[in-house]
């Protein structure tokens, strides 16, 4: 199906719709206080079109206002030793590779700071971090004093904050006109031609290929492969400098600096135009095919009367759950984030426990959203006694 919508990326008309979702939770993580609070939370819709000109992929029926970002957005990974161990590993190698000692820093999209901390702490930096879901009694470092935390969504007012360098970690797919944001970026170095500029999101073509459907929610808009980046910033004024794909190949992330070399040749990652193409042409049946066979498989478990729990609360189960558990086949979520322990899960309000309590409850079968993290929870379990099917999406 074709209409005249614009990508939001490159501008060219024509993008092609080949997936809808009604009716989704239009937040994930934020802290639902009751179960009557979470099932009756706002909805929204998902239209997933793909622009056949730059490779894009945006929820076209994406509605920012129906959205909330604020202190009570709980999304960090931080609890984790897994996630703890790739993100200060990839704060050595930056401020290794660029020499990030005693310089300027800004991070967009910085969460509850760990990440502009942890430059901050390692490198000797001074930063300025933007997100409206900062708290300040949540950082403890000390390093905390050389970060200035303003609780803003980064914009034009802010483009007189100069840096050497920006980085900006899993945000950009949460933000609809995402040529108009990046332009704001670009406008903000002006002539510093040395700034670096790092970006992280979620990979897409791994989202395609997998039908990683716990990857599709309402707050992700917008969907990048390495090809549809790196054109975003080359229209944007930048030259790329590195494509990678990190953390189980979940994790996009783009290297560059100011320039518009027009001699520079794309790097081999950015040829993956036709690839995308044919896992989007294909991904309404093999979806079809992956829903029917959980579907299937949480009604064994239900028949079975065995005692099925979700582990990893965030935007991946509340993705989940939408999508499957229309009879309560699970009756738990489980997380090792504090703060979301004794909250409820957004659009079907399972309670989130703390994986204590599994000790008690004894699951048959846990259900990990994100399978990198199954070694970290299969040790867990097995500290409480515990040996229950792990099975991981």
């Amino acid at each position: 199906m074709t209409n005249n919508r614009e990508c939001p990326s490159c501008g060219a008309g024509g993008m092609e719709l080949f997936f809808e979702q009604r009716s989704v939770p239009t937040n994930s993580c934020i802290l639902m206080a009751t179960p009557e609070e979470a099932k009756s939370y706002p909805r929204g819709n998902i239209d997933l079109c793909f622009c056949p000109q730059c490779g894009f992929i945006s929820n076209m029926a994406f509605d920012a206002k129906l959205t909330e970002y604020s202190g009570r957005y709980e999304e960090t990974q931080g609890f984790s030793g897994t996630f703890n161990k790739f993100h200060k590993n990839l704060a050595d190698r930056l401020i290794k590779k660029y020499d990030l000692h005693g310089k300027d820093v800004i991070e967009i999209g910085c969460g509850k700071g760990e990440f502009i901390t942890m430059l901050s702490e390692l490198g000797d930096n001074h930063g300025v971090g933007f997100d409206p879901g900062y708290r300040e009694d949540r950082n403890i470092s000390k390093a905390a004093k050389n970060v200035k935390f303003i609780t803003d969504f980064y914009s034009e007012k802010y483009t007189d904050y100069k840096a050497d360098f920006v980085c900006c970690k899993m945000t950009l797919e949460h933000i609809h006109p995402t040529h108009s944001f990046m332009d704001t970026v670009r406008r903000s170095i002006g002539e510093r031609p040395d700034t670096i500029v790092f970006f992280q999101i979620p990979e897409a073509t791994r989202i395609l290929k997998e039908v990683a459907l716990e990857d599709i929610y309402y707050e992700h808009c917008s969907y990048f492969t390495p090809g549809s980046l790196a054109r975003l910033f080359r229209r944007s004024g930048f030259n790329v400098l590195s494509l990678e794909t990190e953390y189980g190949d979940q994790y996009l992330t783009i290297e560059a600096m100011p320039g518009a070399d027009d001699d520079q040749a794309p790097l081999p990652e950015e040829n993956d135009l036709k690839k995308v193409r044919e896992y989007v042409a294909t991904f309404p049946q093999r979806f079809a095919e992956k829903q029917n066979q959980w579907l299937q498989r949480l009604a064994e478990y239900k028949s079975q009367k065995k005692k099925v729990v979700l582990w990893g609360s965030g935007s991946k189960g509340v993705s989940f759950l939408t999508m499957f558990d229309h009879d309560n086949s699970v009756e738990y979520a489980v997380d090792i984030n504090p703060h979301r322990q004794g909250y409820y899960m957004s659009g079907t309000g399972q309670k989130i426990i703390a994986p204590s309590v599994l000790a008690e409850y004894k699951p048959d079968v846990v259900l990990v959203m994100n399978q990198i993290y199954c070694d970290e929870i299969g040790r867990d379990l097995q500290k409480m006694g515990l040996s229950p099917d792990i099975v991981a999406l």
